[in-house]
């Protein structure tokens, strides 16, 4: 299960990657709440079509933890998506990469502060090495860079769209039992319904903008890699090994972010990003493997075999027993094992 959590947890840094040169690219093309709400109302619209049997089965479900559902969108997608892309009209991409990097020490700090969960060395020192590699490939390498940072109003709602996405990494761990398909259908609504009157007022101020093809480009995109696939595979990753842990491979973003641009843009390997991939992996690696050699090997004690004539032929997986097939299942499971054959 480890390893399937850290596929989906790379592959969500990798497509967050590009939403950061994304939103850059909006600025001129799209207004920043209208990029918001265009781009969760795509992300619904794919969402329920592709979950539309499962939300029929998830509908009660649904409908109980609808205001914990709508939370989730409200703050973990409209209120961080909007203050990261009104961030990028004011600051430099610097900035956001290493106020983003700063995103697992608010996760460490709020499931302490609200789970009393601590942070082990491992976690620690993993947290130190990644953002030093954050640093590194940010700067390019260059400690003037770093000493001639300059923060300004942006980088303040840089650091509160963080603050909005580690709460909700947090309270995922609150999520209810739903199809992935139900549950991005109903926190992309969340997310739609909650930046529509914000998207509105934004126009009702002049300050609205439609988008034109690049914006367009950039929704689309936005929409459907960083929003349905790469929260999807958050989602999972998260539930898997825990905020923790899984928000240290948050820091992969800018490191591939590097990448891509050497990719995309032709721009030639440096030392610099070798040394901050080598970091970032170093911390992911030291976390991992600490917490590995901590943890003692679970036993689970054994369960006696029963009968084949003990079940009904007609029971499900999880389906409740009738109380005379459960009361056999509880003398079958006080018998003696057999004698083994010889």
């Amino acid at each position: 299960m480890a390893l399937r959590a850290y596929a989906l947890l790379t592959l969500t840094a990798l497509l967050w990657s590009g939403n950061a040169i994304a939103g850059r690219l909006a600025v001129g093309h799209i207004s920043p709440m209208m990029l918001t709400a265009l781009r969760w109302g795509l992300c619904l619209a794919a969402s329920t079509l592709l979950a539309a049997p499962h939300l029929r089965r998830d509908w009660p479900v649904l409908r109980r933890h609808a205001p914990l559902l709508f939370a989730y969108g409200g703050i973990g997608f409209t209120a961080f998506n909007g203050l990261f892309y009104l961030a990028a009209h004011s600051t430099t991409a610097l900035n956001i990469v290493i106020l983003q990097g700063a995103m697992p020490l608010f996760i460490f700090l709020i499931s302490f502060a609200a789970f009393g969960v601590r942070v082990s060395r491992g976690q620690a020192a993993g947290f130190l090495f990644t953002f030093a590699g954050v640093l590194v490939t940010a700067s390019n390498g260059s400690l003037a860079a770093l000493l001639h940072l300059q923060l300004n109003r942006g980088d303040a709602l840089i650091l509160l769209s963080v603050l909005f996405y580690s709460v909700y990494a947090v309270a995922l761990r609150w999520k209810p039992q739903l199809h992935w398909l139900s549950f991005m259908a109903a926190i992309s609504a969340g997310a739609f319904f909650t930046s529509m009157p914000i998207a509105a007022l934004e126009a009702g101020y002049g300050a609205g903008q439609w988008p034109d093809a690049t914006g367009w480009a950039v929704v689309l995109y936005a929409a459907f890699f960083p929003g349905l696939i790469a929260q999807a595979c958050f989602i999972a990753g998260t539930g898997m090994i825990g905020s923790n842990r899984a928000g240290l491979f948050i820091n992969l973003v800018p490191v591939f972010g590097a990448l891509m641009s050497l990719l995309l843009l032709g721009e030639t390997l440096r030392p610099y990003h070798v040394l901050g991939l080598g970091l970032v992996l170093a911390g992911l690696a030291l976390a991992e493997l600490r917490r590995a050699r901590q943890s003692p090997p679970v036993t689970l004690p054994e369960t006696p075999a029963l009968p084949e004539d003990a079940l009904p032929e007609d029971a499900l997986p999880g389906e409740a027993l009738p109380e005379d097939a459960a009361a056999d299942l509880a003398a079958a499971s006080d018998r003696p094992a057999a004698a083994p054959a010889r």
